[in-house]
């Protein structure tokens, strides 16, 4: 059986769901990761829910079949049977590892007290951040496993590219394809991935326990 990590290793390697209308539903891979990511004419649904329940909440859904699972009527229906709460529906883009040195001086922290860090570990494991002139890098395991990255700039070191170097280091600290969330209406941040070359290849949401407890739980 596909398993969600299946699904994501294929699409960092180029390879993507059929563009078909279908929507896939596949188990959760641990206690805290369930959501829905949304692909070119095609939909994982992750969820320990039963798959009929899934399906014929989707046919109920009034709008064209290729929006269905991220309309509104949708999540809030998922959201209400499995007790979960979200937040907003991210853009997804993956980038390859690449060679070569960090282009700007980086210092590795475990300053567990920083807004940014905070956030990473309540969601993600094995999290480690780097701190730049300006910013903070950090990156961590995040859904069925995968490498995820973020990066926080400050008010005074905007406009300068540091966003972009920041993310471009992170590739090159990588050694296996690394995956970024973005608001998709934070254009500036979309812009700054792009740019260091990350791919767009869908959207998700993420749906996130009420109770928080260990991140892999």
């Amino acid at each position: 059986m596909e398993t969600l990590r299946d699904i994501l290793d294929a699409v960092a390697a180029g390879v993507f769901p059929p563009a078909d209308g279908g929507t896939t539903v596949v188990a959760q891979p641990s206690a805290r990761d369930a959501g829905v990511l949304s692909f070119t004419a095609h939909s994982v649904v992750v969820t320990d829910e039963d798959p009929e329940w899934v399906r014929a909440t989707l046919r109920g859904v009034d709008c064209d079949p290729l929006a269905a699972t991220m309309h509104p009527r949708f999540l809030t229906a998922l959201l209400d049977q499995t007790g979960r709460r979200a937040e907003t529906v991210d853009a997804v883009l993956v980038g390859d590892p690449l060679p070569g040195e960090p282009p700007l001086a980086l210092t590795e922290i475990e300053d567990a007290g920083h807004p940014r860090i905070r956030y990473a570990r309540g969601r993600r494991d094995e999290v480690r951040a780097w701190v730049a002139d300006g910013g903070v890098l950090v990156m961590g395991r995040g859904v069925a496993g995968r490498l995820e990255v973020s990066v926080e700039v400050a008010e005074d070191a905007r406009h300068r590219g540091l966003g972009r170097l920041l993310v471009t280091a992170a590739r090159q600290l990588a050694t296996e394809p690394l995956w970024a969330q973005v608001a998709p209406g934070n254009a500036r941040s979309l812009r700054a991935f792009q740019a260091a070359g990350y791919r767009p290849v869908g959207a998700e949401l993420l749906l996130q326990r009420k109770m928080p407890v260990c991140p892999s739980e």
